[in-house]
């Protein structure tokens, strides 16, 4: 090329390469009829898969429905679902089964996990304390997410703490597994504490929730 010559042309600047969001697994656990299929299908942005099978005679012998009448279908596997929160981010919901006799699944269930949402009904604490034992034996992140069934809770936030002896670090809010929002925002606690945990800094949301 001569100094008269003009410079040959530029073509487009080649895209810059997008990479998929990064997977996370999250687990949704808690007792039997606390929500945890409700909350995975309000929440999923695709059809959620479930595993719910008719609850038989001899079943409604074993599990409570007292406070579940209109129950007729239980999880004897998992839920799952998925969101995605932004473009570098997506979580995978994992539901677990809610009676005791399903929990051989848990360990294949929560393996990978970042963090969990146990679930509670306040009407029937004693129902969750098997999750919350989980978590705690297991070392991995959770929150308790009051279920407010018809609007309203029996006990507060302290007295749920109390009655289910969680540390402050434990995060305990009050949400609705029937509205989208408010479990994401159940979700986004558990997301927060599970990335402080991996920054090796106090958790900022289980600050804030330990209420």
């Amino acid at each position: 090329m001569t100094p008269t010559e003009p410079p040959p042309a530029r073509g487009p600047a080649a895209p810059a390469a997008v990479r998929p969001p990064l997977p996370v697994k999250m687990v949704i656990a808690g007792g039997f009829g606390v929500g945890k299929t409700t909350a995975v299908g309000a929440i999923s942005e695709i059809e959620p898969l479930t595993t719910e099978a008719s609850i038989t005679e001899v079943a409604a012998g074993v599990d409570d429905l007292t406070h579940t009448p209109r129950k007729t279908t239980t999880t004897v596997a998992m839920d799952f679902g998925c969101l995605t929160i932004d473009p570098t981010l997506k979580l995978y919901l994992f539901g677990t089964p809610g009676q005791e006799r399903f929990g051989f699944m848990w360990d294949d269930i929560v393996e990978g996990a970042v963090g969990g949402l146990v679930i509670v009904d306040t009407r029937r604490l004693d129902d969750c304390y098997a999750a919350v034992d989980y978590f705690e034996h297991k070392g991995i992140p959770f929150a308790v997410a009051v279920n407010a069934f018809d609007g309203r809770v029996e006990h507060s936030l302290d007295e749920v703490r109390w009655a289910l002896d969680v540390s402050a670090g434990v995060p305990v809010v009050v949400f609705d597994a029937r509205e989208r929002g408010s479990v994401r925002d159940a979700l986004l606690v558990v997301l927060e504490l599970a990335l402080a945990r991996t920054d090796g800094r106090p958790g900022s949301a289980a600050a804030a929730y330990a209420g």
